[in-house]
């Protein structure tokens, strides 16, 4: 179910190819399910029209650890000092939203 909605980006960040979309998902694999769900639905919801400033978002939060990771999901903590950035809080908004949706996430 890919979002209908244009995502907020800056004019001119050019889409991610189909190449450096596999490469994304590679590197947003985690160790932790909580984390993999948020990812999964943030994919299914907005692959298509990913930009190269929401991949460099996205990298950034995938440097933490997982639990750190997780935290920031959960809004138990807020982006800071180097993550505190426009492209970091705007795909930390968009993974927060798709927090509701999977089944196995609301189970756990």
């Amino acid at each position: 179910m890919a979002s209908t909605e244009p995502l907020p980006t800056p004019n001119g960040s050019p889409l991610l190819s189909e190449r450096e979309l596999s490469k994304l998902h590679w590197r947003c694999r985690r160790g932790l399910l909580e984390n993999d769900l948020f990812i999964e639905q943030f994919f299914l919801r907005h692959e298509a029209q990913l930009t190269q400033w929401h991949a460099q978002g996205l990298l950034a939060l995938m440097d933490l650890a997982d639990n750190d990771l997780l935290d920031l999901l959960l809004r138990r903590r807020e982006p800071e000092d180097a993550l505190d950035v426009p492209e970091v809080h705007a795909v930390l908004g968009l993974l927060r939203a798709a927090r509701g949706t999977p089944t196995a996430l609301r189970a756990a």
